[in-house]
């Protein structure tokens, strides 16, 4: 891809110097681990309100990704609403609602389980991974989002064995999605954990993708994408069907009203209606610290409630415990600080 979108002139990986403390946990009063990385956070018109760390360096979104993509199923000409939208973009815990879910969308397609390329997985949620009996495809978090391209290749006849090759049109019409979201020249692209291609972007462009994608709802004129628009409102609507209930993305979504995606290594993205969004990158990618960091960097732009947005980290940040006891917390690291 090139004109109309901004190539990045210096692709470049995040690296320890780029980066600022994000979050510390502390134990017994001891600093024992600390999470750098960075994260910008942008208005409605991709205008960069803060950054902190080196916002400009390349990253794999990994699952911050799938907006993108169900967007680019949405506009294939598949019509998907409630649930199933929310399925397209999840990263779901595998419990016998997001199944049911799933398998409605490979019936749509005269589908089966043994056509999602998607490698077996155990269901994230404790309990239904208790109750399975071996690993599944339709168990892993990507199936979703795999049982939507199938949709894509049904509606356009286009070849269902091979929908995960970087040749393949619905691959193509992801990067073509990517590039008009971002506004970044398209030119690198990895294999996701799920197997599909995963597309390289800047953390800013990531946080402009979001933002035109949450802001969407509200947006009138060219800064509206219907398509955009239609997935979000079935997020809000659906929220347990993004992640699971109880866990982190659902929880910000139900109390807060905000788009909020998980990816995999540390990538955590969220965004408000009225299109401010944030994009983090945590560098030893771990997770725990997403959700934490990402809602303060909003709280600090007046885009979400702050009391709102701490009962929601009560509810979902990791607990530091030693005999089941809480000994410590996490907290937000100076990088943060203004």
């Amino acid at each position: 891809m090139t004109d109309p979108h901004t190539a990045v002139p210096s692709r470049h990986p995040l690296t320890a110097p780029g980066s600022v403390e994000l979050a510390v946990l502390e134990r017994s009063g001891w600093d024992e681990s600390r999470h750098l990385g960075a994260g910008v956070v942008v208005d409605a018109d991709g205008h960069e309100l803060r950054r902190v760390g080196d916002a400009d360096a390349t990253i794999y979104p990994r699952s911050c990704l799938k907006p993108l993509q169900a967007i680019t199923v949405l506009r294939s000409g598949v019509a998907l609403d409630g649930a199933q939208a929310v399925l397209a973009t999840a990263s779901h815990a595998g419990t016998p609602a997001h199944l049911e879910v799933v398998e409605a969308l490979l019936g749509r397609s005269a589908s089966t389980e043994d056509d999602l390329l998607c490698p077996p997985d155990w269901p994230g949620d404790r309990a239904s991974a208790r109750a399975a009996s071996s690993a599944r495809r339709l168990a892993m978090n990507c199936s979703g989002k795999h049982a939507a391209f199938l949709l894509a290749c049904a509606e356009n006849g286009w070849d269902p064995a091979t929908y995960v090759s970087s040749g393949h049109p619905v691959q193509a019409a992801v990067r073509e999605t990517v590039a008009d979201f971002t506004g970044e020249t398209v030119d690198r692209a990895g294999v996701d954990g799920c197997g599909a291609p995963v597309i390289a972007t800047t953390v800013a462009g990531l946080a402009r993708a979001v933002a035109r994608v949450a802001g969407s709802v509200r947006a009138t004129g060219a800064g509206r994408d219907e398509h955009a628009a239609h997935l979000v409102e079935a997020v809000l609507g659906d929220a347990w069907a993004i992640d699971g209930p109880g866990r982190a993305n659902t929880v910000t979504i139900d109390e807060l009203g905000v788009l909020a995606k998980l990816g995999a290594e540390g990538v955590m993205v969220m965004g408000t209606t009225d299109g401010v969004a944030v994009a983090v990158k945590v560098l030893d990618g771990n997770v725990r610290a997403g959700t934490l960091v990402a809602l303060r960097l909003l709280v600090d732009e007046g885009a979400v409630d702050a009391d709102a947005a701490d009962r929601v980290v009560e509810r979902t940040l990791e607990k530091v415990t030693g005999g089941g006891d809480l000994v410590g917390r996490i907290r937000l690291g100076s990088g943060l600080d203004r």
